[in-house]
Parts: C-alpha cells; structure tokens; sequence
C-alpha cells in the first residue's frame, strides 16, 4: 500500500483535502485524532504530560486544556519540544499500527509537522497543501476562534513554507477556490492508484 503523508501550515486546508480524498473511499490516519486520544484521561501520555506540565494545564474535569498548554508551549521553544518529546514517538507508533490494519491501495496521513517531527520515513510520498500565509491566518482564525498573533506564534513554530515545499513531492496550491482544489485531489487520486499499482507490481 503506498502511504502519502499529507503536509501544509495551519490553515492551509489539509482537513478539507482529506475529506476529498475521503469521499473518494480513500482511508485517512488523521494525528490530530490520534493526539487526542493519546492525552485522554488515563492513557499513559497523559499522565506523562500532567507530571511535565503540572496540575495547571488540566481544567475543572481534570482533562486537558488544550488552550492552556498551547499558550505555554508556543511561548517557550523548551516546554514545545518537551511536549513533542512525550507525544511523538506515541504517535508514531500508533501511525505505524494503523497503517498495518489497512488494505486499501493507497491511503492519506495527515501530519501537520511531518517534516518538523521527522516522520518523512513513515510515508511513500510527500504532499503538501500551500497557501500564502494572510489566506492562512484568515482561515485559521475563522475555523479555530484564535487571535492573529495567536496564530501566527503557531506559524512560526513551524518551518517555512518554502522548507516545506522543497520536501514535497506533490504540491497543491490552495489559493483559490473549491472547484480547483477538487480537480486537484481528483488528478492526484488517479496519479495514487496508478502508482499504488506500479508499487504492488
């Protein structure tokens, strides 16, 4: 099964992307699911993070305030890299079992830090949705309720969109309008299985 690890800044619309993909029977590993599941009561990274963190970064039902330890891991590049010190390798390995359970001739993962938390090995193919950045933090600000600087912290945690567009083996340029962004998941769905079959051959 050829795997593409679906890449793009925040806002940039990976999750509309996927869901295109989706409507085409396509399966999709989504990490952000993962993520959450991973930091639920009572799973092992939760406890890891609240040991880390502290008590303060859990609101009154003693889940995790995502708000809370976002605003405390984008302000300080150590707590960040600490948190992914927890949660990558979990995701990783959670990615790693879900793409063991599929039969399907090709499938999507999406992975916002794909290339920042070096996952680039999990992956046949690299494909990133671009956008330019005002559309970005327009975007992301509609669809999340966070403030521009908020948004733009998170930009900036990230790498570049030129870093990332060097890593991509299949570039979409989300710019406009939905139309194009569906001939564009409809073209690269036939590329897929035609090189999903070349892979089985």
């Amino acid at each position: 099964m050829l795997a593409i690890g679906l890449t793009g800044g925040i806002g940039s619309g990976k999750s509309t992307a996927a869901s295109l993909f989706a409507k085409q029977g396509i399966p999709i590993i989504d990490t952000d699911a993962i993520a959450h599941q991973l930091v639920a009561p009572g799973q092992p990274a939760y406890t890891e993070i609240v040991n880390a963190f502290g008590e303060a970064i859990l609101d009154k039902e003693r889940q995790l305030d995502r708000k809370r330890l976002r605003d405390r891991v984008f302000n300080n590049t150590a707590e960040r890299k600490r948190l992914e010190a927890i949660l990558h390798p979990k995701i990783r390995e959670e990615i790693q079992n879900q793409l063991g359970a599929l039969d399907a001739p090709y499938c999507i993962v999406i992975i916002p830090l794909l290339i920042e938390a070096k996952f680039t090995d999990l992956v046949d193919r690299v494909l990133v949705i671009d956008a330019e950045e005002e559309l970005q933090v327009t975007r992301a600000c509609k669809r999340s309720g966070m403030s521009e600087p908020e948004i733009r912290k998170i930009m900036a945690a990230q790498i570049s969109r030129t870093e990332r567009l060097k890593e991509a083996d299949d570039i979409i340029q989300n710019n406009s309008f939905m139309n194009h962004l569906e001939n564009e998941i409809a073209r690269l769905h036939t590329q897929y299985l035609t090189l999903s079959q070349r892979k089985k051959d």
